[in-house]
């Protein structure tokens, strides 16, 4: 099984940065894909960006293309969320999540095999 760790919220102001961390470990080589979601109050939750540990693959919710990039560092297994010219829409939790099992070369994760997840960061933006 792996543990997740997220860091790196906090409170910034609109057109600023923030970085966010997740920190895996555990048996992390039975996941292949990890992503980071959101949740505002009184929103669902929805998917921000995904990550194929195999390299190759990223995908982005059309809200922060361009804005947010998603990467990972093996060595450390760590995968990091940077979020750049933030907007008070972004505000919300932050997630970290990973499928809890090796999706099949080219299988694109939707939200449900997410089966793993952190505790979440809070990441507040103002205008």
């Amino acid at each position: 099984q792996v543990q997740l760790v997220e860091s790196g919220g906090g409170s910034v102001q609109a057109g600023g940065s923030l970085r966010l961390s997740c920190a895996a470990s555990g048996n992390t080589r039975s996941s292949n894909w990890m992503g980071w979601f959101r949740q505002a109050p009184g929103k669902e939750r929805e998917g921000v960006a995904a990550i194929y540990a195999g390299g190759g693959s990223i995908y982005y919710a059309d809200s922060v293309k361009g804005r947010f990039t998603i990467s990972q560092d093996k060595a450390k297994n760590t995968v990091y969320l940077q979020m750049n010219s933030l907007k008070p829409e972004d505000t919300a939790m932050y997630y970290c999540a990973a499928v809890p099992r090796l999706l099949p070369v080219g299988w694109v994760p939707v939200e449900a095999d997410f089966g793993i997840w952190g505790q979440g960061t809070q990441v507040t933006v103002s205008s």
